[in-house]
């Protein structure tokens, strides 16, 4: 049989690839179930103002301008007329580089020349219309270290040759609302901003700046905000204290998308650790917000409630889990985290290397990759756990997908002690005490309460806080836990159901 043949013409703004994990670019798809999260009113408002503050491919400008076409169909007859008076009078952007800046007046006018032929307006006398780009430059610090706005590092973004300049106006010129007029107030800024500089780290370890662009955002005071960013802002981030305790505390957020996997907003081919979040913040109307958790492409959460429930200090990602919390909170309220040292317990680095075999003067250390002996006069921290019983616990843990990771327990003897590869929990009198306590670890219950709080590859003694203390004179397992914090059936199937830890 002949196969038919269906013309297929794909939305050209679907083909682009990434041009780096800074910068994602947004899908037609995604960037509309942004846009849904307004209210519908806005597009009827032929006064209204729009800005994307970091335009790359210009598919929010595009499919702002889209709607505004059908909303406005009735207020003003004309198409052409109305087509003029949207671009003219209510999309703006501002370029992040010169070639995304070509890109999305391709993607708004239907031309890289605004004036020219092909536009799709002939209103402007210019060849930019209301896409602004501005070549940036990082103002530095006095010793030449780091910017002053955005805390890019001198010897990597003015020295190297390797990264681009990434100096983006929005958060940068400190006049970025009088750009275009200087009596411009905008209704609606939206977009999907740079997420990350690098800074010599690694994916999680680079600085994130999505917040910086959240931030300037807000100062521009306009009567909606939404912005997907990554939801590491959650629970954790370089540098984020502030922005988290700022955004977990304004009413102002109404509206709370939150995806465990990025892929599921930006293809296969995007990897943020901690998954990525679409909010919406409306300046006059706060109150509670409607926070819905995605995962595998079902809602697996959707409550109205705030983003900072009483008598927590930390947002917890899933609606479900609060009253467990808080039960749990009932009856026992000290913190596992109490046991957990900080980062470098004995103050021996991940990439030390002990000797192979042992000496007069040396002790065994757990150390990455396996088992080592250090000289006793290198441990120059907590001496005295040296010679106790304890439990490890390794401080990056599988692949930051809290659900799935697995934490693995060891026992520390005395006599030995561990590099910075390891946290380590206890001291315990006994070794049946840490024995007990790596039953407790391995249960459902446990690894549920870390979910609560790790998003990223990183376990530190705060991921812990939720973990409450159990008597260690017994072997604990997950049907001991239930029962005694009073759990219902359907509060111990959300456990089993969230956490599935694999044991690699």
């Amino acid at each position: 049989m002949k196969q038919k043949i269906v013309n297929y013409n794909p939305d050209i703004l679907d083909c682009i690839s990434n041009l780096s994990s800074d910068e994602v670019f947004t899908s037609p798809l995604l960037a509309n179930k942004i846009l849904d999260s307004l209210p519908v009113s806005i597009w009827k408002n032929k006064d209204a103002k729009f800005l994307d503050p970091g335009t790359k491919t210009g598919v929010f400008l595009r499919e702002v301008a889209s709607r505004l076409n059908y909303g406005l169909r009735d207020i003003i007859k004309s198409e052409q007329k109305r087509i003029n008076h949207i671009l003219k009078n209510q999309i703006f952007g501002l370029g992040i580089t010169e070639l995304t800046t070509l890109m999305s007046k391709r993607s708004l006018y239907c031309s890289i020349k605004v004036n020219g032929n092909k536009s799709i307006t002939n209103i402007f006398d210019n060849n930019n219309g209301n896409i602004h780009y501005s070549n940036t430059k990082h103002l530095w610090d006095n010793k030449k270290k780091n910017c002053k706005y955005c805390g890019a590092r001198y010897d990597i973004y003015e020295k190297s040759l390797t990264f681009e300049n990434h100096a983006y106006e929005f958060i940068h010129n400190p006049s970025i609302d009088k750009i275009f007029s200087k009596d411009m107030k905008f209704d609606v800024i939206v977009g999907n901003p740079p997420y990350q500089l690098k800074d010599g780290g690694h994916e999680a370890s680079a600085k994130p700046i999505y917040q910086l662009f959240v931030e300037q955002a807000k100062k521009l005071n306009p009567k909606y905000l939404a912005m997907i960013i990554p939801s590491r802002w959650f629970t954790g981030g370089k540098g984020l204290d502030e922005f988290r305790s700022n955004m977990l505390n304004d009413k102002r957020i109404r509206v709370l998308d939150d995806f465990l996997d990025a892929s599921e907003c930006f293809g296969n081919g995007v990897s943020i650790k901690g998954g990525v979040c679409y909010f919406l913040w409306d300046r006059d109307n706060p109150g509670d917000c409607e926070i819905t958790t995605h995962d595998k492409g079902e809602i697996i959460s959707k409550k109205v409630r705030p983003l900072l429930e009483k008598n927590f200090n930390t947002f917890i990602r899933y609606g479900e889990a609060i009253p467990i919390l808080k039960k749990i909170q009932s009856i026992n309220k000290t913190s596992f985290a109490e046991l957990v040292s900080s980062r470098k317990p004995y103050g021996i680095s991940t990439d030390f290397k002990g000797k192979n075999k042992p000496s007069i003067n040396s002790i065994k250390i757990y150390q990455n990759k396996g088992v080592g002996y250090v000289d006793s006069k290198m441990v120059n921290s907590n001496n005295d756990w040296i010679n106790k019983h304890k439990v490890i616990v390794p401080y990056a843990v599988g692949t930051g997908d809290s659900k799935t990771d697995y934490i693995k327990p060891l026992y520390c003897e005395p006599g030995a002690c561990n590099s910075e590869t390891y946290l380590n929990i206890g001291p315990f009198k006994s070794k049946k005490d840490c024995q007990n306590v790596i039953s407790y670890i391995k249960t459902k219950f446990f690894h549920f309460l870390i979910t609560l709080k790790k998003n990223t590859q990183h376990t530190t003694k705060n991921i812990y806080e939720f973990v409450p203390i159990e008597d260690f004179d017994n072997e604990l397992n997950d049907q001991i836990l239930y029962k005694k914090y009073q759990l219902n059936q359907k509060e111990v199937n959300f456990i089993e159901k969230l956490v599935h830890p694999k044991n690699d």
